[in-house]
């Protein structure tokens, strides 16, 4: 059996698809609590998360990330989460490694690979200093050298100099280091811009620079494209990766979705289409990226449609296609003659749908606390939230949706 080829020589060869959103699709499904947003599922509910990853294989994916998601010790134990009273962070994150290897290995063409990955920390946040931060990073980073993944991945980090300490950690393995930071063209909540991240990541070892989460896909291709920038005059040529939310945010200031209204139960109406994510996938390759996946709200349909985008590129349709003719082509076997005629790309490529929604607004005010590193609120506290603390933050939020208002 010939070797199976790195996530590097994938790349530099082609395209390599990731896959979708975990912590928002187990939320829905009821395997994941909102809030700490921490994958106790890959122990609590290992089918489930199996299931998704297949989910994800079969629309095309290439990667099977580990559902390590936020997975670090001080996170388990932030804000009366229980989770560190039962389970540990290299408990957790070599679960979510079996998990992965498991379905990758079930993959045709070679078998997809497995990414072990890596998330801001509460201490960060709390002002802990490198030692401090890279302790929590070490964790991760040895449970998954245990466990064999074939890359790592560095994701979802609001500053660069957090993402810098965790990159130095995963240089210190033989692996494959992917970074994502999860900011928009405005750049990181320190005030480095986009192309400066992007310039530092690379600096500092990374062989995959991007962006993940937190914005759509039409605002994170504004944010690569910068990157990308930057990257050429500084005669820097990591390879690019974008894995965006599913969500359009075209209303998000600097802290993405998280700072609309309608976080995180309120979305569904934001969810973008299938054709969107061919523009997506399109766009994204033209522009030079050639990691390609997604993050939260991605369904496996949403994977699927990227396969199909560039089946051509790939030189294969996805297993899910199997029941899927591109662009509605299965529409000409619909009972309605209406229905029929919307077989066809012409169709769907120019739809514009409707929300149904009469009384919605375009779009949102974002909630804009300017709480960033250093804010009191943002320090890691293992006490639950207290009734007085929640009853305060709604009084602060009135104060300041007043103040929008005005």
């Amino acid at each position: 059996m010939a070797q199976k080829k790195g996530l590097l020589q994938r790349l530099d060869e082609g395209v390599v698809i990731g896959d979708g959103g975990f912590v928002f699709a187990l939320e829905k499904r009821g395997y994941v609590k909102a809030g700490p947003w921490t994958p106790e599922a890959v122990i609590e509910y290992p089918e489930a998360v199996k299931s998704l990853h297949r989910e994800f294989l079969r629309a095309g994916s290439d990667v099977m990330q580990a559902f390590t998601f936020y997975a670090s010790d001080d996170k388990l134990a932030n804000r009366g989460n229980m989770s560190s009273q039962k389970y540990t962070c290299a408990g957790i994150n070599q679960a979510a490694c079996r998990l992965a290897r498991a379905v990758a290995d079930e993959g045709s063409n070679g078998g997809a690979l497995v990414a072990g990955g890596l998330s801001e920390t509460p201490s960060y946040l709390s002002g802990a200093g490198k030692e401090a931060v890279q302790a929590e990073f070490k964790t991760q980073v040895d449970a998954f050298i245990e466990s064999k993944v074939d890359f790592l991945i560095a994701e979802y980090f609001e500053y660069v100099e957090e993402i810098e300490w965790a990159i130095e950690v995963c240089k210190r393995s033989s692996l494959p280091v992917v970074s994502t930071m999860c900011i928009g063209p405005e750049g990181d909540l320190h005030e480095v811009s986009a192309g400066d991240c992007a310039v530092r990541m690379a600096k500092a070892g990374a062989d995959v620079v991007g962006v993940n989460c937190h914005f759509d896909p039409f605002m994170s291709l504004k944010t690569v494209r910068l990157m990308k920038e930057a990257l050429d005059a500084a005669g820097l040529k990591p390879h690019l990766i974008i894995q965006p939310l599913a969500f359009h945010t075209p209303d998000a200031k600097k802290q993405g979705f998280i700072d609309l209204p309608e976080f995180p139960f309120a979305l569904e109406p934001r969810v973008c289409t299938r054709w969107d994510m061919h523009k997506y996938a399109r766009a994204a390759y033209e522009l030079g990226v050639r990691y390609i996946g997604g993050c939260c709200g991605f369904e496996a349909h949403h994977i699927r449609a990227i396969a199909e985008e560039l089946k051509e590129e790939r030189g294969r349709l996805p297993e899910a296609s199997e029941k899927h003719i591109p662009w509605g082509g299965g529409l000409t076997m619909h009972t309605k003659p209406w229905v029929r005629a919307r077989a066809g790309r012409d169709y769907w490529e120019s739809m514009v749908p409707a929300t149904g929604r009469p009384y919605s607004p375009s779009m949102s005010v974002p909630d804009q606390w300017g709480v960033v590193r250093g804010s009191e609120e943002l320090k890691q506290n293992s006490s639950a939230t207290s009734e007085q603390e929640i009853a305060q933050l709604k009084i602060t939020a009135q104060q300041k949706c007043s103040h929008k208002r005005a």
